[in-house]
């Protein structure tokens, strides 16, 4: 036998070298509930994993300067403070798609990475969503209650057949799609709005497309399956509710606040909406909400997500991931960041920003869906690799529609999903630019394009909208107003905004020639409310009236 092979190191230098290796490990903190299965994949990956749920938000900002990854669930508040302080900070994994808790701007400021899985939740949500269906058709939660306390009430519970009625499905992303199949296979009928879906895709999913106003009036149930926007807060308020069939019943397990809870109230009280079930609320948890005293209302505490099966998949999705970027470098599913090398990123970056800048602005631009894309790189950029700026665009175009369940990874696939057409054209001539980029959508006889370009090389600009030259720096809140080229116009919508104590940043012009139609690119400091909107639309020589929203 051999004898040990001496160790070169004296005794404190073989110390100070194992501190060294203990210092290099990545350390991952998981400060809400996941799989213990998510926690061993971080751990045999060779990370540090610190689980501590339930910490306050003192408590975590007292620590989270410690850690390399941070992993979440819904829990955690992932404030701009929070952030501030974690100083080591890489990536913020969430287990699951909604990421309504970290903030999203203050990560990306640092480089963090901010991670989701999206479609992990897809099946279980739509399964409980036709739960709620079924429970809320023949009462069950009621009569289960109702037999609990001795009582045998056969007369009282009588329900309705699910069979060759009509679902109004708002929103066919993933969940509203899963959905659709389930109650298809149910014998039921169904209708869809979704304004960014391709009649191609309608067609291979065998449902009917039709408008909003259609959908409301004809629909025996509705469900909702949509992101909270401001277009969409309170879209199920008084005025639709009184469109609606009489006796028609109402679900929602997508997001609190896309349905007006006092509104709701009313007509559940009145009968005219027969049965509600919500399984999230305006605030959450709701409190002693007065839809909580009525017989016709079912609810659950946010459990879309909740089985077994959907947390034991989004933990293992979150722990790979998080493990390939800290130890292997590569970004997976990031809703910040594309998945590119560090030295490919560092050149075309700023053109991946302009680009989603762009796609944001031209769709929230744009009436209907869109049946393709064309986007034309001209000059330097052409000589890029521009696939990665190709996907900001389609994520630019999406993330207004579907918010957090689009990133850099799924923004092809879905565009794919959604009968989109995507078409590059590159030139080496840009004019008077060394670089621009134009995109353009069309569907149905319309189309729309914004061009773009990098201003001292990093800052981006938008040089036209349509056949209007303007220069807008898309960052914030905006109004894009067209209108008739006459006196007066500039100065009613700024008298509008000022009664109303709107501040203008800036504001920029285009016009087709002398008299003709215009367009005004309005930046101001705070959102615009719905009912402010519709004044400046009725102002002398106003056509139109967008409301954008752009990161900061």
């Amino acid at each position: 036998m051999n004898p040990p092979h001496p160790d070169p190191l004296p005794q404190g230098e073989r110390e100070a070298k194992k501190e060294v290796i203990k210092e290099d490990i990545m350390k991952v903190l998981v400060s809400d509930n996941i799989s213990p299965k998510g926690v061993e994949i971080l751990k045999k990956g060779g990370l540090d994993v610190d689980v501590k749920t339930g910490l306050k938000p003192e408590e975590l900002k007292a620590i989270i300067g410690e850690y390399d990854g941070l992993v979440v669930r819904s829990a955690t508040k992932a404030t701009a403070e929070i952030i501030e302080a974690a100083k080591n900070l890489k990536v913020i994994g969430r287990a699951g798609s909604g990421l309504d808790n970290v903030d999203k701007v203050a990560a990306t400021k640092r480089g963090i990475v901010v991670m989701n899985t999206p479609g992990g939740n897809t099946v279980t949500t739509a399964e409980h969503t036709i739960a709620l269906l079924f429970s809320m058709a023949r009462q069950v939660p009621q009569a289960t209650a109702s037999m609990k306390q001795g009582k045998w009430e056969k007369k009282k519970f009588m329900g309705v057949e699910l069979y060759n009625k009509t679902l109004g499905i708002i929103g066919l992303g993933n969940i509203g799609s899963h959905v659709a199949k389930i109650a298809m296979g149910m014998g039921m009928n169904i209708v869809t709005y979704d304004p960014y879906l391709s009649e191609e895709k309608a067609k291979t999913l065998g449902v009917k497309v039709v408008s909003l106003d259609e959908l409301i009036k004809t629909s025996d149930f509705i469900t909702l399956h949509i992101p909270m926007t401001n277009e969409t807060k309170n879209m199920i308020n008084e005025k639709t509710l009184g469109m609606m069939k009489d006796g028609v019943r109402i679900i929602n397990a997508s997001r609190g606040g896309i349905v007006d809870e006092k509104a709701l109230y009313d007509a559940l009280k009145s009968g005219k909406v027969a049965a509600a079930a919500l399984d999230v609320f305006e605030k959450e948890p709701p409190g002693e909400a007065p839809l909580l005293e009525l017989d016709n209302f079912i609810c659950t505490p946010h459990l879309g997500a909740s089985t077994e099966d959907a947390q034991e998949n989004v933990a293992l999705a979150v722990a790979d991931q998080i493990v390939d970027y800290l130890v292997n470098g590569t970004i997976r599913n990031a809703v910040n960041f594309p998945s590119l090398s560090a030295d490919v990123l560092s050149v075309v970056q700023p053109y991946i920003n302009l680009a989603e800048r762009m796609g944001t602005f031209l769709v929230q631009n744009f009436d209907g869906g869109m049946k393709q894309v064309v986007i034309e790189y001209r000059g330097e950029v052409s000589k890029l690799n521009y696939a990665p700026v190709t996907i900001a665009v389609l994520k630019g175009l999406l993330t207004p529609i579907l918010l957090e369940t689009v990133n850099f990874v799924n923004a092809p696939m879905i565009a794919k999903e959604r009968g989109i057409e995507v078409k590059e054209i590159t030139t080496d001539e840009a004019g008077d630019y060394l670089s621009t980029i134009i995109i353009r959508v069309k569907s149905d006889g319309k189309e729309s394009s914004v061009a773009g370009i990098l201003h001292g090389k990093k800052y981006p600009r938008i040089i036209a909208v349509d056949d209007f030259i303007v220069e807008v720096v898309p960052e914030g809140e905006l109004l894009v107003c067209a209108n008739n080229d006459k006196p007066g116009v500039i100065g009613g919508i700024g008298s509008v905004l000022g009664k109303n104590n709107i501040n203008i940043a800036r504001m920029q012009f285009g016009r087709e020639s002398q008299g003709g139609k215009s367009i005004s690119v309005v930046s101001v400091d705070t959102p615009v409310s719905k009912e402010l909107l519709e004044e400046l639309k009725k102002l002398p020589n106003i056509l139109s009236v967008k409301q954008i929203h752009l990161p900061a």
